[in-house]
């Protein structure tokens, strides 16, 4: 959905060419006559619906200076440009002062006004990142700092702030990748909770031996090993939240010490001579269908039914398509600041490339396709091409990729038979067959490389072809998620599932 700039202007001819310009630029517009009216227009939308103010200084009745002062203090309030006459430079420059963007001389030229509005939409969507980020440190982020847009989400959005006034427990489910954790932030962030701990554990990337551990906290000499005393994650979500991601991961053991803390908001920690009270707001997020469990006896029916006392479901973004081009807008901000590029927008053409595909990976697969067009990108603005792998599962879409330069190594690759000693000109990661993939036996040397090179390999292909799916990965390479989480720790490839 095109940004929205709100044109105000007392002069309606003015109005008229500043209205057929900004649509010609991509973008859409709402005018005002005045300063009375425009402060009406931005009072009653919706937080975040005014992408943009361009606002004239000089206007009867309330006047430019006086609208700023007054939506200055509103929540999530849009960026303004002023326009000034040749004699107003220092009316411009205090409004500059007052917390105006940028400004622009009448008349304007096409080419002024959108270098100056590309311009307020980078500056304000990085001051947006940065304001989420640090509210997620501080625990205050909120649903208002979310990019959820399209109506779908506000289902999701109206039942996160009912948990947010109450300390019932909350169960989120929804599909990897969708962004529970966030969801579960802004209802700490919104609930009497804010500032206080938000203590998140992964269920299923605890060793089954650690679980109790790590969650209940144990004493010194409680077990070999237990050298010292520790907290457990509980403990430290005292007087906050404690976030327990996928849930259904949890080993039947845990759950009976789970389903004690909600019940009696005591725990016992391993060794422990008496249990230790714990004030705690728990939220649960699952991927798994609970019913499936609880029926097939690997999750417990009286402590599921202690967790799903307020369920809320985040659907997928194939079914939220409207939120598609808002995030993509949010993620190329962000990576174009990180990886110090100037690209400023996304092409008519990719962004209805992105919201005609229907996203299996969600939201984190949506980020890192950004996050490769954004290193891709050679020009100021992302194309089709720079979604080559997207474009080939849409219909009527083709990117021009560039090509590869030709290997440096050339390496025998496993296909069957493992291939020793003959030269080959097939890379260390290619297709040999029909959807078949080779993992190289051989070094650049010629030795034979490790088995636990080759195992790093496997998973970091396994990870790819996948898409981080933590249980379908396990599940293929014929591992335990436990096995799995631990052998990526050992091998350093946490950062490549995230």
């Amino acid at each position: 959905m095109p940004k929205l700039v709100l044109i105000v202007d007392d002069d309606p001819a003015q109005r008229r060419i500043l209205e057929e310009t900004i649509k010609r630029l991509g973008y859409e517009t709402k005018a005002a006559q005045g300063g009375e009216q425009a402060l009406q227009i931005i009072e009653n939308a919706e937080q975040g619906a005014i992408a943009l103010v361009l606002l004239d200084l000089v206007m009867p009745g309330i006047d430019g200076m006086e609208v700023m002062q007054r939506i200055a203090p509103l929540p999530g309030s849009p960026p303004v440009i002023v326009q000034t006459a040749h004699g107003s430079i220092d009316a411009a420059i205090m409004a500059m002062r007052a917390g105006a963007v940028d400004f622009v001389v009448k008349p304007t030229s096409p080419e002024r006004l959108e270098v100056s509005i590309k311009s307020a939409l980078k500056i304000e969507a990085l001051q947006g990142e940065l304001t989420r980020i640090k509210k997620k440190v501080e625990g205050t982020l909120s649903f208002s700092d979310l990019v959820l847009r399209g109506e779908v989400m506000k289902r999701v959005i109206a039942l996160g702030r009912r948990a947010a006034a109450s300390n019932i427990p909350v169960l989120i489910e929804g599909e990897s990748g969708v962004g529970k954790e966030l969801i579960a932030r802004a209802i700490q962030g919104e609930s009497e909770r804010r500032a206080a701990p938000f203590v998140v554990v992964n269920c299923g990337a605890i060793p089954e031996k650690l679980v109790e551990s790590i969650l209940f906290g144990h004493e010194k000499g409680a077990f070999t090993g237990a050298v010292d005393r520790r907290i457990g994650k509980f403990q430290e979500a005292d007087g906050g939240t404690l976030f327990l991601d996928e849930i259904g991961e949890l080993p039947l053991e845990a759950q009976v010490k789970l389903l004690r803390a909600l019940q009696e908001g005591e725990i016992d920690p391993v060794g422990a001579k008496k249990p230790v009270k714990v004030n705690f707001r728990l939220i649960s997020a699952t991927n798994r269908d609970m019913i499936q469990l609880v029926k097939d006896g690997k999750f417990r029916e009286d402590l599921y039914y202690r967790l799903n006392v307020f369920p809320i479901f985040v659907p997928p973004l194939r079914e939220r398509l409207d939120d598609v081009p808002e995030l993509a807008l949010h993620f190329l901000a962000r990576f174009a600041a990180e990886e110090g590029r100037r690209i400023d927008s996304i092409g008519k053409e990719a962004l209805e490339l992105l919201t005609s595909y229907e996203w299996p990976g969600n939201v984190r697969q949506l980020e890192n396709a950004m996050f490769r067009a954004v290193v891709l990108c050679d020009t100021h603005q992302l194309t089709v091409n720079e979604f080559p792998q997207i474009a080939a599962h849409v219909d009527g879409y083709s990117a021009e990729v560039p090509d590869a330069p030709a290997p440096v190594a050339k390496r025998p690759v496993i296909s069957g038979p493992v291939m020793l000693g003959a030269e080959s000109t097939i890379p260390q990661t290619v297709e040999v067959g029909k959807g078949e993939l080779g993992i190289p036996a051989v070094t650049d040397k010629g030795e034979i490389r490790s088995l636990e090179s080759m195992e790093a390999d496997m998973i970091r292909l396994a990870l790819g072809r996948y898409r981080g799916h933590m249980t379908e990965v396990a599940k293929r390479l014929g591992i335990g998620r436990s096995t799995l989480y631990r052998k990526m720790r050992e091998f350093g490839l946490e950062e490549h599932a995230s």
